[in-house]
């Protein structure tokens, strides 16, 4: 069985083809970049996937060497509406005329399912770092099940606001992390880890006044260090709560190579096996959704219109299928 699938839950339009045999046949995608004075514009966004999708969507095709896909598979939430609306829309559009089922997936899964499958580990413990999203997932009793979240701000939106600030162009988190490699001196920053949980508005009000204080590399190393170590902590103790000795970083945030070093340190510490997908597969992409798809095939309809958009869809509300 080949699927396609389509992400569009931010900035990112992404169309991957994937085999049920273990192999990922094309993952091409496009970004919407906001401005600098402000985050992702939802109407700007839409705009954006709507004049990029098709051209996304036939180059993945040609990449993939396939006439058709047997199944369609489209990111359904969690995510901003209007950016979701245009996948949905390409996805209904090309499962109709194809005559093939479609069917929906969970972004947060499928970044899941994709560190699995680069990976090859069997039930690891996920940190999930994105912009919008900041979660601690692992399957446990039949579900997958979110054990610590941020309370507020993701720790991407936490880098790319503070990006805003400073000057920085979008995503910020590759130029904080370039930056905080020339900090010298530590900065005492909020470190708010609420039991299993962690919250970001305190750092980011805290940055405010830093900015004009401290120099802007002692700023961002001092970010990065307390940041990650609050995700580090919470993560340890997921693994130490669930027995689990398999770690997987995923999400935009997780190609920084300093949260990448801390996860495996405390990894190592503890007897456990790390991983990190490779830079193209831990960002938002299409072919973590068509792998998806290709594990959720069970779910498949071809009565389209049963299937729309959940915007604020959780990890722990996903039917398992295949597990």
């Amino acid at each position: 069985m080949i699927c396609l699938g389509i992400e569009s839950t931010a900035h990112t339009f992404g169309v991957g083809v994937s085999g049920d045999w273990g192999e990922i046949l094309a993952n091409v995608k496009s970004h919407y970049k906001p401005p600098k004075s402000w985050g992702i514009d939802p109407t700007k966004a839409r705009e954006y996937h709507e004049k990029n999708a098709d051209a996304v969507i036939k180059k993945a095709i040609k990449e993939s060497h396939i006439k058709k896909p047997d199944l369609i598979a489209v990111a359904t939430g969690p995510g901003i509406p209007p950016c979701l609306l245009v996948g949905l829309k390409k996805a209904k559009e090309l499962a109709k005329k194809w005559k093939i089922p479609l069917v929906s997936v969970n972004h947060a899964i499928a970044h899941l399912e994709i560190g699995k499958f680069n990976s090859n580990f069997k039930d690891p413990i996920m940190l999930y770092v994105s912009g919008g999203n900041t979660q601690i997932i692992a399957f446990q009793e039949g579900k997958y099940r979110i054990f610590g979240e941020t309370q507020d701000i993701g720790i991407g939106n936490l880098l790319d606001s503070f990006g805003r600030k400073t000057g920085l162009d979008f995503p910020a988190g590759p130029k904080i992390e370039k930056l905080a490699k020339k900090g010298k001196k530590y900065v005492e920053m909020p470190y708010s880890v609420k039991g299993m949980d962690v919250s970001f508005s305190g750092t980011s009000t805290k940055l405010k006044k830093l900015i004009e204080k401290e120099d802007l590399e002692n700023v961002c190393y001092s970010l990065q260090e307390t940041c990650f170590a609050m995700l580090v902590e919470i993560t340890e103790r997921a693994m130490a709560h669930t027995n689990k000795n398999e770690l997987i970083l995923t999400g935009g945030v997780a190609a920084n190579k300093r949260l990448q070093e801390m996860c495996r340190i405390m990894c190592e510490e503890r007897g456990a096996n790390f991983n990190a997908p490779k830079i193209e597969l831990a960002g938002d992409n299409g072919a973590m959704i068509s792998w998806n798809g290709i594990l959720a095939r069970k779910n498949a309809t071809k009565n389209y219109e049963t299937v729309d958009i959940n915007p604020k869809w959780r990890a722990d509300e996903v039917k398992i299928t295949w597990r």
